[in-house]
């Protein structure tokens, strides 16, 4: 009887929903995908389809006049680092025409890079993209509590409640933020250098907790993120694939574990 059963599973066909598969591809958020799935959008094997579809290996999805083939296989996907240089923004497009963190990235052959959080225009320094969305939302997500360091020029006279302050946490106006730690690297005759620690990434926290004691933050590099630190050879506007000891580090840091096989949505032309 047992022996049956497994032979039942073994062969089994595998299948997934579609949204979770398109997004593990980099094609889009879960949010985005399933709204474009609510306006039927979204074709499978010529088949509009609704919410709830489940997609397994050999469909063809359709999207944006674009074809995907789904295949089982190995997770084997990339992750970068790249050094932001001043006045680069963390968006695919922007509308202001300015240039962005993807113009500089190597090109892929049916697959997306995906930054894993942002940094903006005026923040410099270690950036991580890669190719697979579920580990991406994972580096994310705020259970995981990845800590990202940042070098912080300060104008102005730095005290110690000052630094106790921010240590202990402070209300902003999206809720309270702190820094981990705090620590001084220098000083010069006007401006002060401290690395911060930050366990959150919330839209410019650096910046406005430094702000809540009357401090201006005249230069903003981020150094480290997670256990992947920013070399000092990789030059502003640079990137390069993680050695697999780096690698092994930042997904044991953040306890990733990536599943023996799973369905990717692979580009055809």
């Amino acid at each position: 009887m047992n022996k049956k059963n497994n032979k039942s599973s073994a062969t089994e066909e595998v299948s997934e929903r579609i949204q979770k598969v398109m997004a593990r591809s980099g094609l889009g958020s879960r949010r985005q995908l399933e709204k474009a799935i609510s306006m039927s959008q979204v074709y499978v094997n010529n088949q509009l389809i609704e919410l709830g579809f489940h997609i397994k290996s050999g469909d063809v999805i359709l999207w944006k006049n674009r074809k995907w083939k789904v295949e089982m296989q190995q997770p084997d996907f990339k992750i970068l680092m790249y050094n932001k240089p001043l006045g680069q923004v963390t968006t695919r497009k922007d509308e202001k025409d300015r240039p962005t963190v993807f113009d500089n990235l190597p090109e892929l052959k049916g697959q997306r890079w995906i930054n894993i959080g942002r940094l903006d225009i005026n923040t410099t320094g270690l950036l991580l993209f890669t190719t697979d969305g579920q580990f991406a939302n994972h580096m994310m997500h705020p259970s995981t509590q990845v800590d990202r360091e940042y070098a912080c020029r300060i104008f102005g006279e730095v005290d110690q409640t000052m630094l106790d302050n921010m240590k202990n946490g402070v209300e902003l106006e999206d809720g309270k933020a702190a820094f981990s730690d705090i620590q001084q690297a220098g000083a010069g005759e006007s401006n002060q250098w401290f690395h911060v620690v930050l366990l959150e990434g919330k839209n410019r926290e650096v910046r406005r907790l430094w702000e809540s004691q009357g401090l201006k933050v005249n230069r903003l590099k981020r150094v480290r993120y997670g256990g992947v630190f920013l070399p000092k050879n990789l030059r502003p506007g640079q990137f390069r694939e993680l050695t697999q000891g780096e690698r092994n580090i930042l997904l044991q840091d953040v306890n990733f574990q990536s599943p023996q096989s799973e369905l990717i949505a692979h580009f055809l032309k």
